[in-house]
C-alpha cells in the first residue's frame, strides 16, 4: 500500500520531473515550492534556510527560541572552519515547554539573552523564531529591541518559522539579518571584494583567498564562512560583490547593489572550467591591468599542474555514468561539468533549491535522454539511478544509505565533508574521490553476490 501510494505520488509530481529530449523546450520544471510532508519532498524548512547561511559567522551568539529538539540542528551543521573564535560551534536554546506554549516565551527569551550577557562579552546575537514561536506569536522583534538598548550591542531577530515556507525562504530571513547588522550608512568605497555564498566548508574560503592574494585582490568580507561581526560590518565599503551560492545570497547582492551601490557578478569555483572562467571574470570586471597578468599568471602555473594529475583519473573513469543530487543549482552545474571533464556521462541530476533559470542552464548542458529533478524523494532517486544505470551518487548525507543499498558508489558533496572540493586542488581531491569510489572492488563483490542471490 505504502509503494504504490509513493509510486502514485511520482507520478503526479510531472512537473517537477523531466527527461530532456529534443522536443522538450517548451517544458518547464516547477521549482521554489514550499514544503509538502511525507515522501513527496525533501525540501529543509525556514529555518535551516536561516541557520545555515549565518551559523559560520565566528563570533555571533545563536538562540534558538523554540524546542530543545530544533537546537539539536547546531554544532558544525556547515563543517565551517575559524581562523578566529569558535563561539558559533554551540548553540543556545530557550527550551519552550507546555506551559510556556499556553502563556508565551518571551520571558523565557528575555532571561537568556540576559544569561548570554551576563557569562560571556557577546558582539552579536541572532534569535531565530521556530515553528511553535510562529504559532504562539511571541515579539521577537520587542525582545531584540529592548536587549539592544539594555546591553548597547545588536540583537537580531530571524523569522524563520519553519512551515512558513521553504528553504528559500530561510535563507532570505538570514539576507535580511545581514542587511541589518551592515546598517543603512553608506561608507567609503575600499579597492577589494566580498565574497558572498562560501561557507568555509574544509577550508574552502582560504582557497579562494590564497588565489585573491595572488591576483593582487584584497577581501573586505566573506559571506559568511570564517567571517566576522567587524568584517561584515565594513562589507558596504566593497567595489564588487561575488556570488558563489546564488541560491542563498542573489537576493542580498541584489539588495546591496540597491543600497550600497555594489555591482555583482555570479561565479562558481568548483571544476577546472568554472574556476577558469571565475577568476578572469572577476579581473576582467576590476578592469585592472596588473590583476589581468597575475591572474593569466596564476592560471597558467595551477593548469599545468592539474591537468597532469587528472590525466590519471580521466583513464580510470572514461565512460562511467554519474547522478547528482545536491542542495543548489550552481553546484550540480559545475559537477555536470566536471563529470564532462573527467570522460563521464551525466544521467540524472537533481537540486532540492534550484531556480528555474539554473534549470535552463543544466537543461542545455545536459546530454539528450537526462533525467532532471527538482525536490526529489528517495523512491524517485532510487527509480531513476536504476533505470539510467548509474555508476555514482554525489549527493549529502542523506543521499549516501541510498546508494551503498543499491551498490552504487557515492561522493558527499554537501556541507559535512572535511576536504575541500573547491579550486585547482578541490578538482584533483573531486577526481580522486570519484575513482576511490567508483573503482573500490567492493561493488564487484557485490554484484557477484546479488547475481548468487538471484
Amino acid at each position: 500500500m505504502g509503494t504504490k501510494r509513493c509510486l502514485g505520488a511520482l507520478e503526479e509530481r510531472s512537473n517537477s520531473i523531466l527527461e530532456k529530449s529534443k522536443n522538450d523546450k517548451q517544458q518547464k520544471i516547477s521549482c521554489d515550492q514550499n514544503s509538502v510532508a511525507g515522501a513527496v519532498s525533501q525540501r529543509a524548512c525556514v529555518y535551516c534556510g536561516a541557520r545555515v547561511v549565518l551559523n559560520p559567522i565566528t563570533d555571533a551568539y545563536h538562540i534558538v527560541h523554540g524546542p530543545i529538539g530544533c537546537a539539536s540542528y547546531t554544532f558544525d551543521i556547515r563543517g565551517s572552519l575559524s581562523s578566529g573564535e569558535e563561539v558559533y560551534r554551540n548553540s543556545f536554546s530557550t527550551d519552550l515547554r507546555e506551559r510556556d506554549i499556553i502563556f508565551g516565551g518571551e520571558r523565557k527569551l528575555t532571561a537568556a539573552i540576559d544569561e548570554i550577557v551576563e557569562q560571556n562579552d557577546p558582539k552579536l546575537i541572532f534569535i531565530y523564531s521556530t515553528c511553535v514561536v510562529g504559532v504562539i506569536g511571541d515579539d521577537l522583534e520587542g525582545v531584540a529591541r529592548a536587549a539592544e538598548k539594555k546591553y548597547k550591542i545588536p540583537v537580531i531577530p530571524i523569522q524563520s518559522s519553519g512551515f512558513a515556507g521553504n528553504k528559500n525562504a530561510g535563507y532570505k530571513a538570514a539576507c535580511h539579518a545581514l542587511l541589518n547588522l551592515m546598517g543603512e550608512e553608506v561608507q567609503k568605497k575600499e579597492e577589494g571584494i566580498n565574497f558572498l555564498g562560501d561557507f568555509n566548508l574544509a577550508g574552502e574560503m582560504w582557497i579562494n583567498q590564497s588565489y585573491f592574494e595572488r591576483m593582487g585582490i584584497s577581501l573586505i568580507s566573506k559571506m559568511t564562512g570564517d567571517a566576522s561581526y567587524k568584517e561584515l560590518k565594513k562589507a558596504p565599503r566593497a567595489k564588487l560583490n561575488i556570488v558563489q551560492c546564488a541560491g542563498s545570497m542573489t537576493y542580498l547582492a541584489k539588495q546591496m547593489e540597491e543600497r550600497y551601490d555594489i555591482p555583482f557578478i555570479n561565479v562558481s569555483f568548483y571544476g577546472l572550467e568554472d574556476t577558469v572562467t571565475s577568476l578572469r571574470k572577476i579581473a576582467s570586471t576590476l578592469k585592472d591591468q596588473q590583476v589581468l597578468l597575475k591572474t593569466e599568471a596564476l592560471i597558467e602555473s595551477e593548469l599545468k599542474k592539474t591537468h597532469e594529475a587528472l590525466e590519471y583519473y580521466r583513464k580510470k573513469l572514461e565512460g562511467k555514468k554519474a547522478a547528482i543530487y545536491v542542495g543548489g543549482g550552481f553546484k550540480a552545474i559545475s559537477l555536470i561539468k566536471q563529470f564532462r571533464d573527467l570522460g563521464m556521462e551525466t544521467v540524472m541530476v537533481g537540486t532540492q533549491t534550484g531556480r528555474a533559470e539554473e534549470y535552463e542552464v543544466i537543461r542545455d548542458l545536459a546530454q539528450e535522454g537526462t533525467v532532471i529533478l527538482d525536490d526529489s524523494n528517495p523512491t524517485e532517486l532510487e527509480k531513476f539511478m536504476k533505470e539510467k544505470g548509474a555508476d555514482i551518487l554525489v549527493g549529502g548525507v542523506k543521499e549516501r544509505p541510498l546508494a551503498y543499498k543499491l551498490g552504487v558508489a557515492f561522493c558527499d558533496h554537501n556541507h559535512e565533508r572535511k576536504h575541500p572540493l573547491n579550486g585547482f586542488e578541490g578538482a584533483i581531491n573531486f577526481a580522486q574521490e570519484i575513482h576511490a569510489s567508483i573503482n573500490s572492488p567492493v561493488w564487484k563483490i557485490i554484484k557477484r553476490e546479488q547475481g548468487g542471490c538471484k
